[in-house]
């Protein structure tokens, strides 16, 4: 069973409520996208999900059970998070890093393996960055780093990914190749995904559910399906158009 489950959850900042009362179940072969205004707490709440973080009120449940009482490398084996940002600690080259998802595959005090370097080896080829095995990471541009560290997600893989902003620094080619893998890894068996994403056309385009976060407020549902033009005025603050091109719906700020 792959499943995801908020129950009850209440997320705030600074006393300020983020969202309250909010009952989400998230099941394979689905991929979210969670949009919303800067503030509004996409990433509180993709953190809270993944068990980064708790709610002030409710509980998080993966694959049913209470997440707070799974041991960490529990947890680390069924899902994996991809932090908006991230600090590049020691300078590690670009294949050690890519290894680090590789760690709660060992067992304790364990060294990778054959079968850990595949994975990693593999998951450096699906981010066209086979040549930069053994680059030092900050010898690396922004989007570089960025592909390293969709590399580690991919070769950690757990069946549940949490990715916030996956697109950070990354430029058209490869924003469409990232969302593209990400969003094929749902058809895999028991297989789920949660993006916060900023750019709504790419969230119609690779996602298959939407949860809409505004002025403490929530919606949730088949994305194609909650999304118009009004909503997300009103969630952004500004006018929207609709356009229709090949069958697709596109939104334009008007």
């Amino acid at each position: 069973m792959t499943r995801l489950e908020a129950r009850g959850i209440r997320l705030e900042i600074g006393g300020k409520p983020l969202c309250t009362g909010l009952d989400l179940a998230l099941n394979a072969g689905e991929t979210w996208a969670i949009l919303g205004a800067n503030g509004s707490g996409k990433t509180t709440l993709l953190h809270t999900l993944s068990g980064l973080r708790m709610p002030s009120e409710g509980r998080i449940y993966l694959d049913g059970s209470d997440i707070r009482l799974l041991q960490p490398r529990a947890v680390a084996l069924r899902r994996g998070v991809l932090l908006q940002e991230s600090e590049p600690g020691l300078a590690a080259d670009v294949m050690q890093t890519v290894l680090t998802g590789r760690h709660p595959h060992l067992t304790p005090w364990g060294w990778e393996g054959s079968e850990d370097y595949r994975m990693a080896s593999a998951a450096l080829a699906a981010m066209d960055l086979e040549e930069f095995a053994g680059r030092a990471l900050p010898t690396l541009s922004g989007g570089e780093r960025r592909r390293v560290e969709i590399a580690a997600l991919i070769a950690q893989d757990a069946p549940i990914c949490l990715l916030d902003e996956p697109t950070n620094h990354l430029d058209l080619h490869y924003q469409i190749k990232v969302l593209a893998l990400v969003a094929g890894r749902s058809k895999l068996p028991g297989h789920l995904n949660v993006m916060v994403l900023h750019d709504i056309n790419l969230a119609l385009r690779f996602c298959t559910h939407g949860l809409l976060l505004a002025n403490g407020d929530h919606r949730q549902g088949r994305l194609d399906a909650i999304l118009d033009a009004q909503v997300l005025e009103m969630i952004y603050h500004c006018p929207f158009r609709e356009m229709g091109t090949a069958g697709d719906r596109i939104f334009l700020p008007a």
